[in-house]
């Protein structure tokens, strides 16, 4: 089998997620790359579901255009099951995600589903997270503060920019990119971040772990259970 580029182990993982579909409920689903060739699998299953739940208007754009209804997520009870990409994920199924700005809605989606199905290419697994800049979603006037309350942990943080200017993700925030940690806690590092005032959303899904991980390696998909 010849080496596949990331893009078709992408698209291989997007394809093997359909199967975790249940016919005649909602999907929530996620963001980023990845996420995208779900959704375009997911357009072979428009007529099985009612639609989607989405965590970014991103992926509402690219659903609808599909054909895929969206609902808001205050407008539908649980969800069976939420679909994402990760940045990093460990062993134990806990990821590092907000590499495209959408993790508070990611986590809201994610909290509403019974299963959390992780679809990645294996260039994502690490042992320790922390390798990723971690994303943390913050509100502005609060910055400066939780940047020197990371530094106190030995990570370096920085606003996002775009052309230029802080980001602004959907929710109206900035976000704060963090290197230099190593996440060996990640429960208790997502608790302690979620306490500082100002933090939105820290990108560390811990509480929200993955189920289920459906891994694009060249020899296939991968399936992992946590």
């Amino acid at each position: 089998m010849s080496q596949m580029t990331q893009d078709e182990l992408k698209a291989l993982v997007g394809q093997a997620a359909l199967a975790y579909v249940v016919p005649g409920e909602i999907v929530g689903v996620g963001t980023g790359s990845t996420v995208n060739k779900f959704i375009d699998a997911l357009a072979a299953l428009k007529d099985h579901i009612p639609g989607a739940v989405s965590s970014s208007e991103a992926s509402t754009a690219r659903l609808q255009a599909l054909g895929i209804p969206v609902f808001e997520a205050n407008t539908v009870g649980e969800l069976a099951v939420y679909i994402d990409g990760a940045d990093e994920i460990d062993p134990a199924g806990h990821m590092v995600k907000g590499g495209g700005a959408a993790l508070t809605r990611e986590k809201i989606v994610a909290a509403q589903s019974r299963r959390f199905v992780c679809i990645a290419d294996e260039s994502k697994v690490v042992r320790t997270l922390g390798a990723f800049p971690l994303p943390v979603e913050v509100i502005p006037m609060a910055a400066a503060r939780i940047a020197r309350q990371f530094a106190a942990l030995g990570g370096d943080a920085r606003v996002r920019l775009k052309d230029g200017v802080p980001l602004v993700t959907d929710n109206g925030q900035h976000i704060l990119d963090v290197t230099g940690l190593q996440i060996s806690d990640p429960l208790a590092f997502e608790s302690q971040v979620n306490q500082w005032p100002g933090v939105v959303t820290v990108g560390v899904f811990a509480h929200q772990k993955a189920d289920v991980c459906l891994l694009g390696t060249p020899g296939g998909v991968k399936t992992l259970t946590f």
